[in-house]
């Protein structure tokens, strides 16, 4: 009965887990304008099984901006700019163009307030490389109004 019962909260803690991703994922459909983010990449980091690396694709469209949200708790960011110029703020901290070939960190509980093309004309892009708990499937959360 116990295996039962083990099996049984194992498949809840998924499901609950695929519905939160659902909901996540459904307010930032929301929440970012003029964006595309596609994980491209993700690899197991040898040594330190609890941990992966995720390459995530940010375009942008002219104009394009993600709204204000915070990454996974375990998460450590590295972005490079892979096309155009992207407008960057973390943690109320000063607002910073970035542009192809810059990059930036994020450290974990970092919240990023600013995430945008910094031109209206031309697409932007960015690579964001996260060293992840392999168990944090939702990488963005957008911040609620009033938080």
């Amino acid at each position: 009965m116990n295996r039962k019962r083990a099996v049984v909260t194992r498949l809840n803690l998924a499901f609950a887990g695929i519905l939160s991703a659902f909901l996540c994922a459904s307010a930032a459909a929301q929440e970012y304008k003029g964006t595309k983010v596609t994980q491209v990449y993700e690899h197991e980091v040898p040594g330190l099984p609890d941990k992966v690396v995720r390459g995530i694709l940010v375009e942008y469209e002219p104009g394009g901006v993600n709204a204000p949200h915070y990454h996974a708790k375990s998460a450590l960011i590295y972005a490079t700019v892979l096309e155009g110029a992207v407008l960057n703020q973390l943690n109320g901290g000063p607002l910073r163009t970035f542009t192809k070939g810059q990059n930036f960190t994020e450290l974990p509980g970092d919240r990023h307030d600013v995430s945008a093309n910094a031109s209206k004309t031309e697409p932007a892009s960015l690579l964001a490389v996260f060293v992840v708990d392999k168990t944090d499937t939702v990488l963005t959360t957008p911040i609620q109004h009033g938080h």
